[in-house]
Order: C-alpha cells, then sequence, then structure tokens
C-alpha cells in the first residue's frame, strides 16, 4: 500500500498529447463504429496521465492546473473528439473523486492515480439511510466511458431526516452493468451509456454532497482546483473537445484547399473565382473565431488557476465558455458549408468532426441563453457600480 506523497509531479508531456491524438485519429472510425473508445485508446487516455491529472500530489496525482488540462484535451480532440471527451471526464472524475473524505479517497488511490472513475452530475437512483451509510439502486443516464472504468462517482438524492440531500456516492465497477443505449449521431466514441445499478450500501465515508463540489469547499484535499467552485469551471471539461476539433477541421480543410489550389493553378481542375473567395473567407473567419473562442477559455481557465472565482467571476466564466462554443459551432458549420459536397462523404474527416461538434454543443452546460441571462441579471442589477467586475 502506498502512502501519500507531497511531491508534485510534472503535467502531461505534449509530446505523449500529440501521439495520443494521432493514435485517436487513426481509431476514430473504429470507435465510432463500437460506440465506445476502442481498448487501445482506453489504455492511452490512462497512460498518458489524464486519470490522475487533477488527483491530488499526495496520492501521486499530477494536481494539474487547468490551463494546461484546456490544452491537453484539446490537443486530443484535434484526432478524434470522442476520445478528448473520454479524457476529459477522466480528468474531470478525479478531480471530483478529490472531494471524497480521506477513506474515500485512500480506496481510490492507495495502489497508485491512475483509477478511472466516471460519473454524472444528473442526480438520479434511489437511496435509503442504513447504519453507516445507503443503500442505493437506479439508472444513471449518459456515463461517458463506462466501459473502461474502475468506479462511478453516482449523483443520487438521499434522505436526511425529513429532508432530502443530493449526494455524490462512490462505487466499485464489479457492482453494476452496463445498458447500451447511447446512440448518437455525433461523438458516438464516447460510450455515454446507461449504468444500472442493483441495491448496494454505500458507507458515508465514501460520499460527498454535491454543494461542497459547486461551493468548492472540499472535506479533505485541498487544493487549487478543487477550492474553485463548479460553476466556474464545468463547461471548460464540455468546451475544450470542442475547441480541438474545431482546430481538427480547420486544419482538414486547409490541407484540402491547398491541394485544391495547387490544382487549380496548374489548371488540373480549375476553380471559379466565386468558389475561391469563398474558402478563403470562410477559412479566414473560422480560424478566427477558434483563436477567439480559445482566448475566452483561456481566461476562464487562469481565473480558476488564480483562485479568484467568486460568483462574478462564475457568472463571466460560464458566459465566456457559452460563447465560445457559439463561435466554434459558427466556424465548423461556416468550414463544412463552403467544404462543398466532397466533405459530405462518409469517409471524410471533415463531416465526423461536424457531426461531433454540433452534438456536444447541445450539452446543457454549453448553452448560450442561461448564460447569457445570469450575466446580464448581474450587469443590470449593477449598472453604474463601479465595482461590478
Amino acid at each position: 500500500m502506498s502512502q501519500p506523497s507531497t511531491a508534485r509531479p510534472a503535467g502531461i508531456d505534449p509530446a505523449a498529447t500529440a501521439a495520443l491524438a494521432a493514435l485517436a485519429s487513426e481509431h476514430a472510425s473504429k470507435s465510432e463504429e463500437l460506440r465506445r473508445s476502442t481498448p487501445e485508446i482506453a489504455e492511452a487516455i490512462r497512460s498518458v496521465g489524464f486519470c490522475r491529472y487533477f488527483v491530488p500530489a499526495r496520492w501521486g496525482g499530477t494536481e494539474g492546473d487547468f490551463t494546461g488540462f484546456v490544452e491537453a484535451v484539446a490537443r486530443v480532440a484535434e484526432g478524434d473528439p470522442s476520445a478528448a471527451w473520454c479524457a476529459s471526464i477522466a480528468a474531470t472524475m478525479g478531480r471530483m473523486a478529490a472531494f471524497l473524505p480521506e477513506e474515500g479517497q485512500r480506496l481510490l488511490w492507495q495502489d497508485g492515480p491512475d483509477t478511472a472513475v466516471v460519473g454524472s452530475l444528473m442526480p438520479s437512483g434511489h437511496a435509503r439511510a442504513v447504519p453507516g451509510g445507503w443503500e442505493i439502486d437506479g439508472r444513471w443516464a449518459f456515463v461517458s466511458g463506462i466501459h473502461d472504468s474502475d468506479f462511478a462517482l453516482l449523483c443520487t438524492p438521499v434522505p436526511q431526516g425529513d429532508a432530502v440531500e443530493v449526494r455524490f456516492l462512490l462505487v466499485p465497477r464489479e457492482s453494476w452493468t452496463v445498458e447500451e443505449t447511447w446512440d448518437s449521431v455525433g461523438m458516438a466514441g464516447t460510450g455515454s451509456h446507461t449504468l444500472v445499478l442493483e441495491p448496494r450500501f454505500v458507507p458515508a465515508e465514501h460520499s460527498f454532497t454535491r454543494e461542497s463540489l459547486f461551493r468548492g469547499t472540499p472535506v479533505a484535499a485541498q487544493t487549487t482546483a478543487t477550492r474553485v467552485p463548479l460553476p466556474g469551471v464545468s463547461g471548460l471539461s464540455f468546451a475544450a473537445p470542442v475547441l480541438g476539433a474545431v482546430r481538427g477541421a480547420l486544419t482538414r480543410f486547409t490541407d484540402v484547399t491547398a491541394a485544391r489550389l495547387a490544382a487549380s493553378a496548374q489548371q488540373q481542375n480549375r476553380m471559379s473565382t466565386g468558389t475561391e473567395a469563398t474558402v478563403k473567407l470562410a477559412l479566414a473567419r473560422a480560424d478566427g473565431e477558434a483563436d477567439a473562442a480559445l482566448l475566452l477559455l483561456e481566461r476562464a481557465a487562469r481565473q480558476a488557476d488564480a483562485g479568484t472565482v467568486d460568483q462574478v467571476g462564475a457568472l463571466r466564466a460560464h458566459r465566456d465558455y457559452a460563447l465560445a462554443v457559439d463561435l466554434l459551432l459558427e466556424a465548423v458549420n461556416r468550414l463544412f458549408r463552403a467544404a462543398g459536397t466532397r466533405a459530405q462523404s462518409g469517409s471524410d474527416p471533415l463531416q465526423r468532426l461536424w457531426r461531433d461538434v454540433n452534438s456536444a454543443a447541445g450539452h446543457a452546460v454549453l448553452q448560450w441563453e442561461p448564460a447569457a441571462r445570469g450575466m446580464a441579471d448581474h450587469l443590470l442589477t449593477t449598472a453604474g457600480d463601479t465595482r461590478r467586475g
């Protein structure tokens, strides 16, 4: 049994991330067919260091920052957004698991920090109080990476006297089954199937409140990443794969367009002046939209790394990553339209990236309207106040 350490390892090696992106690109079609990561991708996500990324250093984890997290996930998404989504979830759930009491953390990481944890933020299932904890059962939908996990953190309403409290409860892999329900038009390789759990005892020491996650008040681990309120960073986990997907689409579009222009210059397949202008304008604008999105996500990440996410900062971060995804959605739609009929072939990577971006952008935390309302309400109620942020 390993003992907690105080040494802080280095972050994810950029060369390893680039290698994972290349491997993910090779496996993208197979992952989409399987509706889950291939075994090679699942193992690479673990070995590159995503599971340990936010794990406290005292358990041998990286205890990484959000800025490096966004860049690493986006880099993988250039190869395959589904693989990047699973990598992002692996890291994100490691951060959430650090909210567990000491005993729960020891169960996960006493033998090393690379334990794969999955879960969901949406409350589901049933729980009843029993001596020492709760007995829970039920179904939890959209659990990304479920086939390749060791544990799950299940968000469940639990009885607390006459009240109900929403908690995350830790259960091991052998306690549940997987119902194959994931059949999305995009992000197919995320394997976001349904977890089915028969009645299972969970000790109180293997749980924490959802409120502590939202407030950034862990009971045991005190790291920079765990002290950040969830609303200030939750969108980064889902926006980073979208950023990388659009980068991948830009690369594909640029390579194909450059080849078409070269052939046109040699009179092999003459491109009309109007078409040439269309593709160039689409490329320039989409590239600018991707750069603008990166700046927005980096601001939210840097704010979290600095530990300065107050209520206003959380509203701004929510606005920023929702706006970033709107920009990225416009960018990929622009590229796909300008690419013409050839990009609509089932074998063209651009159409898969287009589907993935449009699917990922549908995640609840990335929706523009609620993010905009929250920020607008703040701006309007503090009009004329120089301290409004």
